[in-house]
């Protein structure tokens, strides 16, 4: 299994291509939709479902040419099911970005073992960035994709609608910080780090 990182839209969200072969989930297509697609048409990928950490219009700026192009599923939370039509929920109509708005998503995420094609892994709800928070936890590959929860040397802001601190920092330390130290941690936005790494050095934490 492979994974890629792009830096994608206006604030720079990691979007995430986790590979086998030629099939691929994307987790947060946020933006910069033809560079998304030739990169995945370069290298012969071919998006078999879209997985949504959250909401926020960073990470779905390009969902709908992403799924369009592929005719893949959207997972998401239930509890911001409403988001993606609703700038004032996803936060485009805060920023000075123009307003998004996505079509419903197929299916909503539930916490425990999911499993697509050939990919399996592990849903956990983490919330506090924003209630339907999600981070990805691939046993397999000992890493996990933690949306805008938890950053090398830092946290996800909670003065966002839907924002809650206490609930982020539960779910850091009751659900994220629980992983074996050694995972790798991929974020919506900045470097990767490592568990024991946030444990030890995170100033938030």
């Amino acid at each position: 299994m492979n994974i890629k990182g792009l830096s994608l839209g206006d604030l720079g969200t990691n979007g995430y291509i986790i590979f086998k072969n030629n099939k691929a989930l994307m987790i947060d297509p946020g933006g910069d939709a033809e560079r998304l697609i030739h990169y995945l048409t370069q290298n012969d990928l071919q998006i078999i479902a879209i997985l949504l950490t959250h909401a926020h219009f960073d990470h779905i700026g390009a969902l709908d040419d992403v799924r369009d192009k592929y005719h893949a599923p959207v997972y998401l939370h239930d509890s911001e099911a409403n988001w993606l039509a609703d700038p004032s929920l996803n936060g485009s109509s805060i920023f000075p970005v123009s307003e998004v708005r996505c079509k419903p998503v197929d299916y909503y995420l539930q916490p425990g073992n999911m499993v697509i094609d050939s990919f399996e892994f592990n849903v956990i709800h983490t919330p506090g960035h924003s209630p339907g928070g999600i981070s990805f936890v691939f046993d397999s590959e000992k890493f996990v994709v933690s949306g805008d929860c938890l950053f090398q040397n830092g946290i996800g802001r909670t003065d966002l609608p839907g924002g809650n601190q206490q609930e982020l920092m539960n779910s850091i330390k009751q659900k994220l910080l629980q992983l074996p130290e050694d995972y790798t941690v991929y974020p919506g936005h900045g470097p990767k780090t490592t568990i024991k790494r946030e444990k030890q050095m995170n100033p938030f934490l």
